[in-house]
């Protein structure tokens, strides 16, 4: 058993480095989608492993599984076919007018259903007794990156997110061979074209770059020879088929091995390289913790993957209660995604949201709807979240979830009919306290770390020595507009 390098070493609080309401909130913030004041206080009291274990224990299931009820009604949507049979069942026999008329209404309908699972999944993220497991479903999401941009089916994606969410914290092996039979991903990466007599390489490169090994730790052979295992695997538009004559089942030479191989074996043959563990604890480390990681850490956290047989919880516990996470560069130095930061606002402000479909145009507008990441690679995240227009819809969409603002430019986030239903329940504020108190009570709920005098200066002054509900207000709005607050 490797070593375990020192920074991985569980972070032991003491009267100098206590884990503190500070330190909580970047758990819940990194691990989960932020916490509620008492939801804070709730992880200061276990103390951080405890904590991580808490965060961690939910059940290995789809949504479906855990609820009949937690699933996306697509019955409604007029017109749509959940499936490519349904969806040819319907153009047979029709002329070419009306077969490009229909094509025109089936992609309408399932534009509108992939919105639906979209929205599906916002509501959950912010609902969920299990925030982590929501937070690590949309992490592989954008890791086995399948978009919905290209008419995707919205069925296909509803069942790989299902999917996802089994697998989030189960074996990563297991993993990878269930994502290669998605369909979703198998019609995402054309591996539904992969045949014997014309070989498509596209998910053969992509689970090796993308998913597994990374660029520089396989050659070009390696991906023709990885293209021709997968042969023959495609779908039938609901679930993965196997077809027989489009396999080669001659020998092959993958990564230094020879023989008949399959795509599993293919994936057997990966997992047992050094570079696999290191890589995806890299992933981990760049989406949860810095996006700069120390190659000494990473294959040290990667040791412990590959040493648990690929099981993620194990790998998992190191990392969120390692010295390294709480180290003070690490906090409060992530700028917040779109999801990050519309999912947390609703969560830490516990406000009720009376159409979570009408928040896809705001996540659209900062760059980052779920369901529809630009590419193969997902979102590239960081810096790149903000610019002058992306920011701009970052504050007023902060805003009008706290208090049921319009933004003054673009598209509406909600009309005029419901921004009073939203007013009604917008976040509840109180006045019967001092001004320092109501200032340090909403900069420790919103933005959970201390700021500058100055800056703490500029919210007393705006809530005033007599404070009502408008100075009040007032003052989290200006919180909301803070540099700081589009970080955690």
């Amino acid at each position: 058993m490797a070593k375990l390098h020192a920074q991985l070493e569980p972070f032991v609080p003491s009267s100098t480095n206590a884990f503190d309401k500070v330190k909580a909130a970047h758990l819940l913030n990194r691990a989960a989608w932020g916490g509620t004041t008492d939801e804070i206080r709730k992880v200061v009291e276990m103390g951080p492993r405890r904590a991580v274990d808490w965060l961690l224990d939910f059940p290995d299931g789809a949504a479906d599984e855990m609820s009949q009820t937690d699933m996306p009604d697509l019955s409604q949507i007029e017109g749509y076919p959940r499936s490519f049979n349904e969806r040819r069942s319907l153009l047979q026999g029709k002329t070419a007018e009306e077969r490009m008329l229909l094509q025109q209404q089936m992609n309408q309908a399932n534009q509108q259903a992939v919105r639906a699972v979209s929205t599906w999944w916002v509501r959950r993220m912010t609902k969920s007794p299990y925030p982590m497991h929501e937070k690590l479903t949309f992490f592989w999401h954008g890791h086995f990156t399948t978009s919905a941009r290209d008419e995707r089916s919205a069925f296909a994606m509803w069942r790989q997110n299902e999917l996802l969410r089994t697998h989030a914290a189960g074996n990563f092996g297991k993993f990878v061979k269930a994502i290669s039979h998605d369909p979703a991903m198998l019609d995402y990466l054309n591996n539904q074209q992969n045949r014997k007599a014309q070989p498509n390489e596209n998910y053969a490169r992509e689970l090796m770059e993308l998913f597994t090994l990374g660029i520089g730790n396989y050659g070009e052979n390696d991906v023709k020879e990885a293209a021709r295992a997968f042969t023959g695997w495609a779908h039938d538009g609901e679930d993965f088929i196997y077809r027989k004559y489009d396999h080669d089942e001659d020998e092959k030479t993958f990564l230094g091995r020879r023989g008949n191989f399959d795509g599993n074996d293919v994936i057997d043959i990966i997992l047992q390289q050094k570079a696999c563990a290191p890589y995806i604890a890299s992933r981990f480390w760049r989406f949860f913790v810095n996006e700069e990681p120390d190659a000494a850490i990473v294959q040290s956290l990667g040791d412990v993957l590959r040493e648990n047989d690929y099981e993620l919880r194990p790998m998992l516990r190191t990392l969120f209660a390692s010295k390294a996470f709480y180290d003070a560069k690490n906090i409060g130095s992530q700028i917040k995604s779109p999801v990050q930061l519309v999912v947390s606002t609703v969560r830490t402000l516990e406000i009720t949201v009376p159409e979570f479909a009408r928040l896809n145009g705001a996540l659209q507008q900062m760059g980052q709807v779920p369901l529809m990441p630009p590419n193969v690679k997902g979102w590239p995240g960081g810096r790149q979240w903000i610019n002058t227009s992306t920011l701009f819809v970052r504050y007023n969409t902060s805003l009008w979830l706290a208090g049921g603002e319009m933004v003054t430019s673009g598209r509406p986030l909600i009309d005029r009919r419901n921004q009073r239903q939203k007013l009604q329940s917008g976040v509840a504020v109180k006045t019967d306290a001092e001004p320092a108190a109501l200032v340090d009570e909403w900069v420790d709920r919103l933005i959970q770390r201390p700021i500058a005098e100055d800056k703490r200066g500029i919210l007393l002054n705006a809530v005033g020595s007599k404070p009502d509900e408008q100075s009040v207000r007032g003052m989290i709005k200006l919180i909301l507009s803070m540099p700081e607050y589009q970080l955690c």
